[in-house]
């Protein structure tokens, strides 16, 4: 189970239409499928279902006092030494530190309903693709997208999503606070 923000459809294509000039190099990783891009906001693991109900409200909870924020898909990097690359991902630009304090609240509110969270500092990206350890890896490709800036967005939802035999499913949206005029 995680929590997620995902791009609008236009900010996807608009890194996917980047991406492609990359997307048979030699040495490329496994790609995502762009419709599935997500920024895990929180990653849980596995969660009992009787602790659901709560995680659900607590979840919401945690969105409400986040702040309009635009954010922005920008440059590229890995995770991984360059030897071994394990992580192809695109970096976020803009209110960053709006949606760092979304995470520190979430995994709050995990720890407060017993659940572990891992204690590694935030890290806003999008995962592209992940290189498979028994192929070559071409771990320069990311630096071919350093100068990518996609179009800005507002975090508008989040998502807690159940994660399962590699399907993804919805359990729940949160609208993040709007602004005056009605927009996210």
């Amino acid at each position: 189970m995680f929590v997620a923000a995902a791009p609008p459809a236009g900010a996807r294509a608009s890194l996917a239409a980047a991406l492609e000039p990359l997307r048979e190099a030699p040495g490329a990783p496994r790609w995502g499928d762009p419709a599935r891009w997500h920024l895990t906001l929180l990653f849980l693991g596995a969660v009992p279902p009787e602790l659901l109900p709560g995680l659900t409200a607590a979840v919401g909870a945690a969105v409400v006092p986040t702040p309009p924020a635009t954010l922005r898909l920008a440059g590229a990097g890995r995770f991984g030494p360059r030897r071994r690359p394990q992580v192809f991902w695109a970096g976020v630009d803009g209110d960053v530190g709006v949606l760092a304090e979304l995470a520190g609240r979430l995994a709050g509110a995990a720890r407060g309903l017993g659940l572990p969270v891992g204690d590694r500092p935030f890290r806003p990206h999008l995962t592209l693709g992940r290189w498979d350890p028994r192929r070559p890896a071409d771990a320069d490709l990311p630096g071919r997208l350093s100068g990518y800036r996609g179009p800005d967005w507002p975090l508008a939802e989040v998502t807690l999503v159940r994660s399962a035999a590699g399907r993804h499913e919805p359990l729940a949206a949160f609208a993040t606070r709007r602004t005056p005029s009605g927009r996210p």
